[in-house]
């Protein structure tokens, strides 16, 4: 059993999944509770978080008629680094083995960091054996010179143990923390676009989470710190409405391009104090919430330029999150990119499909995918025999790691 936690600006989602026998993730827990504590999808508030955490954690326990234990996390935030990396060492055997892809990448990450951040990620892009380019599974492949090539994606230190403070606050342990792109693009993306070149964008309630994928392989992250809440806050201001109903007109009511929407359409604005509310075109709310979706895309655009990807993403454009799915949000993304953009729904699982068929849920989706990948799906929810069956487990790694590194070294 696997449990992800998206601990988001807007909300905090849990799922609970079963992995069946074929490999298959089924849903069978899912608990969902609005986020108090984060801005920009950083911890702000220790205890609202905390509380928001056990409120989604309880409601998926119920659903799934199990104990949860431990949970992979997303992290994300403008905190967020990447950088690329290589590596390069000589093979012990004359064929790679497992010890020789540990010691590449324990090579390809040593480079030197800011003292306030942390290694999150490494992903391997491509491997290089002899002046072989474009090897994606060099093990057992024969060869003197091994070198990778790796995208290092760094967090800061403070902001990674907040959410494990809250996590641990809650009686949980944190078995991963994972990128928030990275978990997304699991659930999201096809292999053909990862292939040719995409560019995923999750656009939240607090942040915007860019990752491009070319060759198969993750080039590049970065966080704009723009998204849904500058929405809620421009309409807000500009209707002169409490946040709570500018919230609500937003996901009701709001359009990302002024031609989708028409004059003749009224909606009621709530006013603040004990104001009567007012009538108000659908067009000119169109026209509040258009000039930011168009600055957003355009930073998008911006930072595509800057990485140099911009002409390498012939797939165009994948855009996901709650706050992308606005009416009129593809069509004036199109305009600005000239290039390819769909909206993607999750998929991958099996299991409430009516619910969780919607963007809001790709980044915890992708941590599931993500868990059932990078696990041997440990034990999430309880039995009683766990502790021991962990205790056994980790005796028998630790083994077969002396073993294999006494045969490396003698």
């Amino acid at each position: 059993m696997i449990v992800a936690l998206d601990i988001g600006t807007s909300k905090v989602v849990c799922l609970v999944a079963d992995v069946g026998l074929d490999g298959e993730v089924e849903i069978i827990g899912v608990g969902s509770h609005p986020s108090r504590g984060l801005k920009r999808g950083v911890v702000v508030n220790i205890e609202s978080t905390v509380t928001s955490i056990q409120r989604a954690v309880e409601e998926a326990e119920l659903m799934a008629g199990c104990k949860i234990h431990s949970v992979t996390v997303g992290i994300a935030g403008s905190h967020i680094n990447s950088l690329g990396s290589h590596g390069i060492v000589a093979v012990r055997e004359r064929e790679v083995a497992d010890y020789d892809l540990e010691r590449v990448i324990d090579a390809a990450q040593a480079v030197a960091i800011p003292a306030d951040q942390k290694i999150i990620h490494i992903l391997p892009q491509e491997y290089v054996i002899d002046s072989q380019e474009g090897i994606k599974e060099p093990l057992g492949m024969s060869g003197v010179r091994l070198e990778a090539k790796v995208h290092l994606v760094t967090g800061a230190i403070n902001a990674v143990h907040n959410i494990e403070k809250c996590i641990r606050r809650c009686g949980l342990e944190v078995d991963n923390i994972v990128l928030e792109q990275l978990a997304s693009s699991y659930s999201v993306l096809t292999e053909d676009e990862k292939e040719l070149g995409v560019c995923m964008v999750d656009i939240g309630g607090g942040t915007t989470d860019i990752a491009v994928f070319t060759a198969g392989s993750i080039r590049h992250t970065s966080v704009i710190p723009i998204a849904g809440d500058q929405v809620t806050n421009d309409i807000a201001m500009a209707l002169r409405t409490p946040t709570q109903s500018a919230d609500e007109i937003k996901i009701k009511y709001a359009c990302a391009l002024a031609q989708l929407a028409g004059p003749e359409e009224l909606i009621k604005v709530p006013s603040v104090g004990d104001r009567p509310a007012r009538d108000l075109s659908r067009q000119a709310l169109a026209e509040v919430v258009e000039p930011r979706y168009d600055e957003l895309f355009t930073l998008i655009q911006a930072e595509l330029r800057r990485s140099g990807f911009e002409d390498l993403v012939a797939a165009g454009i994948v855009l996901t999150g709650g706050t992308s799915k606005m009416e009129g949000a593809v069509e004036l993304a199109e305009e600005i990119f000239h290039m390819p953009v769909r909206l993607a729904n999750p998929k991958g699982v099996r299991g409430m499909e009516d619910i969780l068929r919607s963007p809001i849920y790709a980044t915890g989706i992708g941590l599931l995918l993500y868990a059932k990948d990078n696990h041997d799906t440990d034990f999430a929810a309880a039995s009683t025999d766990e502790p021991i069956a962990i205790i056994e487990k980790n005796k028998t790694d630790i083994l077969t790691r002396m073993k294999s590194w006494f045969q490396g070294n003698f």
